[in-house]
């Protein structure tokens, strides 16, 4: 094939790289080239062979190796790129002093779900040089959705991980007597009333646009009866305070919405001091405009709340915020509800929130996620709207960017099978860089023998087949036995192998662990080392005796 061809397949493999995080396939690169060379439909062979050698070649850079020759070849993929990035910036924001808050609600730590929230109003912060409020949203929750003691600390430690600035720090439970106050003068205003109606009951009223009878009371009624609510005389369940609102509204969610319920259930920080507890869009109608706050971000779900803080201001002749929206982002087969997690963790099914299950901040550092990966990650995607659900390899990618220069090599043998090498070994020992890219660190060394020690599945699927042990020798695979065929470094499959060791354990991301045999040479590591076991993925080393790492990613 002509130079034109193959460079052709090669810009065709970058881009494919560089678009789907360092890894690119066949089938997709074969599409692109032969739908542009006539050359290459008449030898459809000959060119699956060439883009199959070529991926594989590319696969094998790092991915700015990739972006830097992708550059070369085809800029125009970066301007596309860069066009993208424009559309997805965050939009300047109209004030001279930002005050915007995040609020989290401490059922569990801060999760990678919560990062787009809480990343969002930092970078607006910081590019604004304005105030980030730190709000713990603890009204009382649910039995299902139970606030935790330990989340609040939890929370805070996610954020100084994230470096994200916050200025000053509140809790929703610490504020209960204004809430209280302000509940009275909506009241006051005949804004609200005393509703005595039971959840059926008010359902079936709200879905008809019909009005209860406890709608028509008079307001010393309704203070009478709020101060009843107070004070113990109604039970969870017989009595909430509701907003009037439109009863013909369009959105019958919105109509005569509730602002105060009792609950009886104890709360972590207060203990059983209150009983009468507000819900989100009153308590954050109160204090989004007692604490001056300038923005309002929000996913896009939650623009009833938004309405419900206007309808809230108009009452009292407050001006309104600029309120900010963002779509879900969503990571494809994770599952981020803290709540079950809650439930797992009480049934015993996970240990502690750390656990890679989770995709807790914790559970993210854990594994050798750095925190600029994951901020880069998410401010990526901007302020857009649009809902997204993306495979985690694009977090990883942005991971792999930081950590993939410092990280030495090992091997590490996964359920090891021990086989005979078959001929005459003319090295004692392979010599192995530390770092592919950095011969500045020196090399390891690896004692080398008949007797072998290699993967369970590459000794399962390679049988009868010639492989290389890599910086060692290549063996002709027959059962137990590997007969030498040469020490030439030939393009064959490459597996790692030990002659000696010792016991290594890695806990999966599935929180499932692994067991094999490591090389000597990591005993020179140090616990929170960030380190690439060869062929199988960088691993974070959490303790050296007994040796055990938690897995990252490839």
């Amino acid at each position: 094939m002509t130079d034109d061809i193959e460079e052709i397949i090669r810009k065709y493999a970058l881009r494919n790289a560089v678009k789907f995080e360092g890894q690119a396939s066949i089938g997709p690169v074969m599409g692109k080239v032969m739908g542009e060379s006539d050359e290459c439909k008449e030898d459809p062979t000959g060119t699956k062979k060439i883009v199959a050698e070529t991926v594989q070649e590319i696969n094998e850079l790092s991915l700015s190796q990739q972006k830097k020759e992708l550059k070369e070849l085809m800029p125009e993929f970066f301007e596309e790129d860069e066009e993208e990035e424009e559309e997805e910036a965050l939009p300047e924001l109209e004030a001279e002093n930002v005050v915007m808050r995040m609020a989290p609600y401490p059922s569990g730590p801060l999760h990678i779900g919560n990062a787009r929230m809480i990343l969002l109003n930092d970078e607006y912060v910081k590019k604004h040089d304005g105030k980030l409020i730190l709000f713990f949203d603890d009204t009382i929750g649910s039995e299902k959705k139970k606030l935790l003691p330990e989340a609040y600390d939890m929370i805070e430690e996610g954020l100084e991980w994230l470096d994200v600035e916050w200025h000053e720090t509140y809790y929703k439970s610490d504020r209960m007597e204004t809430y209280y106050e302000y509940a009275e003068k909506i009241i006051e205003k005949g804004e609200s009333y005393i509703c005595e109606c039971s959840a059926e009951e008010l359902r079936d009223n709200r879905e008809k646009g019909l009005e209860c009878s406890h709608r028509k009371k008079s307001v010393e009624d309704n203070l009478e009866g709020w101060k009843d609510m107070l004070e113990g005389g109604f039970e969870e369940g017989e009595a909430v305070l509701r907003l009037k609102t439109d009863m013909e509204y369009p959105d019958p969610a919105f109509r005569d919405r509730v602002l105060f319920r009792i609950s009886e259930r104890t709360h972590p920080l207060v203990g059983d001091r209150y009983r009468v507890w507000p819900l989100l869009e009153f308590s954050w109608a109160i204090d989004d405009h007692l604490l001056g706050m300038t923005h309002i971000l929000r996913g896009k779900d939650l623009v009833i709340e938004d309405r419900m803080e206007e309808y809230i201001w108009d009452i009292f002749g407050w001006d309104s915020p600029e309120f900010l929206h963002y779509g879900m982002l969503r990571l494809k087969d994770v599952d981020l509800s803290k709540s079950e997690f809650q439930r797992k963790l009480a049934e015993g099914d996970i240990k502690s929130w750390d656990d890679p299950r989770t995709w807790s901040l914790q559970s993210l550092r854990r594994r050798g996620i750095r925190p600029e990966a994951l901020r880069e990650f998410i401010l990526d995607f901007g302020l857009s709207g649009t809902d997204i659900e993306v495979p985690a390899s694009k977090l990883y990618a942005n991971n792999r960017e930081i950590i993939d220069q410092e990280a030495n090599r090992y091997f590490f043998v996964p359920d090891p099978v021990k086989i005979e090498l078959v001929g005459e070994i003319d090295i004692e020992k392979a010599k192995i860089s530390r770092h592919p890219s950095q011969k500045e660190r020196g090399y390891r060394e690896l004692r080398t023998g008949n007797n072998v020690f290699i993967p369970r599945k590459e000794w399962d699927d390679h049988q009868g087949e010639e492989i290389r042990l890599k910086n060692f020798c290549n063996i002709e695979l027959e059962g137990k036995k590997g007969e030498i065929t040469s020490f030439e470094n030939k393009d064959i499959l490459k597996i790692q192998w030990l002659c000696e060791g010792f016991d290594v354990e890695v806990e999966r991301p599935d929180a499932t662990k692994e067991k094999g045999m490591g090389e000597k040479n990591l005993k020179d590591t140090e616990k929170g080392d960030m380190i690439q076991f060869e062929r199988y993925g960088f691993v974070k080393v959490e303790r050296k005796e007994p040796f055990y790492a938690v897995y990252g990613h490839r």
